[in-house]
């Protein structure tokens, strides 16, 4: 008998909706779900609690106990990403222990823990928290092509981490692209090793070979197999998990799951598709066998479409693909998941953009270091000194990075109500992992882009427009789809075309919907940047003596100079947010600030002004 993981409620509409299914859409079909009999259900972790502090002002926190109500009989799961918690950087162990201890608390039974690089040091805090919390531990590792990343390396590390106090194992495909014999040898060569412990595959639909692994790895002896709902399934999503039971149906594999109540549960989930469909995209929903080539999971490479489109270098797509594996084997064929991925992915736009290794942002900087484990394969040290000078050897970390971080709990509570906001130790966690986003959601400022009753969003909201632009690319104007779309008696015919006051902006993959009010003059992109020099003009670096530019997209997070400092050669003088890394801008020439255009939070394009230096 083989058990089905099931995860609609988590990475299921994480991988083809953005993550912006609402809680209100999952209690109806919770009662029916429970029945089933899963393994485990996987409601919470990774995104699912970003997503809904920053788009849905939801509680993450009262997500996961009403679920756990709605749900008592099935074990409700989370992923954890070991010292990164549910973020993007490592936590100290306080923090970890805490948010463990509480999910526990809240209603997490099974805790799915992986690092980010299978670093093991990095997982001991958690599987121990989880442990000492009640909680069942499942121990993963992530899976990748490279020459370091041998079946026998795989197998060695899960018999470690079954000494390590887990309770089942899993081999982690987030891309996926594993091969049909690499989940059965591995799986195999683990029991057959002496391995005791129940045997998880996660894989995705990415590549076209999912359901093959799968039944490999249940003629290896695998114990538990990834699945979602049908409607939510495929593409970069899960496999189908009506199609799973069926297929194992009369073999000794089967689930014994009844085929009736899932096609049930698959009808509500075919309503949940329509009412989200604003969030369909092509290249999340169609099957990519490239991934096996370059190794980029779908929801990297969509982010990289996007990242270049809002650098204006859509032209370089190719060579970004090329870059991103010589990328991932320079930083020792790191597996590319959150947040690696991003950190080979961006450092390789870099690199394309500016020259190899000219611009390197803080997170490559803090990689290559150490602080985000030890890498898998060696970094070459002429990759060490592009990166931390020729004074590489000093800034190498060996201990566990975590050892280096001071506690921080205590310090973010005092903080917390030091503002008056502290009501309990979740929303500590809130606003220790996620600082900004968490107190903008504490403070009650958080605004949802949706409610369920609101959806299907209508044909004309910017969010379904980005629905269209995936799907029907040749058309260059969606505002012409929406007149064919409207009927007639809607349409106003003749007089002088209205000139434009909103329009539809493209951040990250998010869309946004700006409105602006003409009052004459002229408008200058980005928000807080100083008028043009003369009337009617945008300032630039043609007519700016001493223009400093930015070269990116982004945010400007921190000015590092003021109205009349002198600066030398390679000073940091701003520091800019772009395609979600920090990015140190540095003076080319020395001089004296004349005057600064930008503050932090201010939005910048591509070549805008930001000071002068004379």
């Amino acid at each position: 008998m083989v058990q089905l993981h099931d995860q609609s409620f988590r990475d299921a509409h994480q991988s083809i909706l953005a993550t912006r299914m609402r809680t209100e859409d999952m209690l109806p079909i919770a009662e029916k779900m429970d029945q089933v009999g899963w393994f485990s259900m996987e409601v919470w972790g990774g995104a699912t609690f970003d997503v809904p502090i920053r788009y849905l002002n939801e509680d993450p926190w009262d997500r996961l106990k009403t679920l756990k109500k709605a749900m008592p009989n099935t074990p409700m799961q989370m992923l954890e990403r070991a010292m990164n918690v549910v973020a993007y950087q490592n936590f100290p162990d306080d923090i970890v222990t805490k948010f463990i201890h509480l999910a526990k608390k809240n209603g997490c039974d099974y805790f799915r823990i992986f690092d980010a690089v299978n670093d093991l040091r990095n997982m001991e805090v958690p599987m121990k928290a989880a442990k000492d919390a009640g909680g069942h531990v499942q121990a993963c590792l992530c899976y990748t092509i490279s020459p370091v990343h041998t079946v026998q390396k795989f197998v060695d590390d899960f018999l470690k981490l079954e000494k390590m106090g887990a309770d089942s194992v899993c081999i982690k495909d987030m891309a996926g692209m594993i091969f049909p014999e690499d989940a059965y040898n591995i799986i195999k060569g683990y029991k057959d090793a002496g391995g005791k412990l129940p045997f998880d595959l996660h894989t995705h639909m990415s590549s076209g070979m999912g359901m093959m692994a799968a039944m490999r790895a249940c003629q290896a002896g695998g114990d538990i197999i990834d699945v979602g709902m049908s409607p939510v399934s495929g593409g970069t999503g899960q496999m189908p998990a009506e199609s799973i039971v069926a297929a194992l149906k009369g073999t000794k594999y089967d689930t014994g799951y009844d085929l009736k109540l899932l096609m049930e549960i698959r009808d509500y989930f075919r309503e949940i598709w329509k009412k989200y469909r604003h969030l369909e995209r092509i290249e999340a929903i169609r099957t990519d066998p490239s991934v096996t080539v370059h190794q980029i999971p779908g929801g990297m490479l969509s982010n990289l479409v996007s990242q270049l489109e809002q650098q204006q270098a859509m032209d370089k797509y190719d060579a970004v693909l090329a870059e991103v594996p010589r990328v991932k084997e320079e930083l020792g064929h790191p597996p590319l998941v959150t947040p690696t991925s991003q950190i080979v992915g961006v450092q390789a736009v870099m690199n394309v953009l500016f020259g190899r290794y000219k611009n390197i942002p803080k997170e490559t900087v803090e990689y290559v270091k150490g602080m985000y484990g030890k890498p898998p394969a060696p970094i070459k040290k002429e990759v060490y000194e592009m990166v931390l000078g020729k004074d590489w050897k000093d800034k190498i970390v060996e201990c566990r990075p975590a050892d280096l971080l001071e506690p921080m709990f205590e310090k973010r509570k005092s903080e917390l109500k030091g503002m008056g906001l502290y009501k309990r130790d979740e929303d500590v966690l809130t606003y220790a992992i996620y600082p900004a986003v968490g107190l903008k959601f504490l403070k009650g400022e958080a605004a949802a882009e949706f409610q369920s009753k609101d959806l299907p969003l209508p044909w004309n909201h910017p969010a379904t427009r980005m629905f269209v632009k995936s799907f029907f690319p040749e058309i260059k104007d969606p505002n012409k789809l929406w007149l064919e779309l409207e009927p007639p008696e809607a349409r106003k015919v003749g007089g002088p075309a209205p000139i434009p006051t909103e329009f539809d902006v493209e951040v990250d993959g998010e869309p946004f919907q700006v409105k602006v009010t003409p009052t004459g003059g002229f408008m200058v992109a980005g928000a807080g940047v100083a008028a043009g020099p003369a009337a009617g003009g945008k300032r630039t670096k043609d007519n700016t003596p001493g223009a400093v530019c930015t070269g990116l997209q982004g945010t400007i997070i921190k000015v590092k100079v003021s109205n009349g400092d002198a600066v030398k050669v390679g000073d940091v003088i701003c520091v800019i947010e772009a395609m979600k890394m920090e990015q140190e801008i540095k003076a080319a020439k020395a001089g004296k600030v004349k005057e600064v255009f930008v503050k932090a939070g201010t939005a910048v394009q591509v070549n805008d002004v930001l000071m002068q230096v004379e």
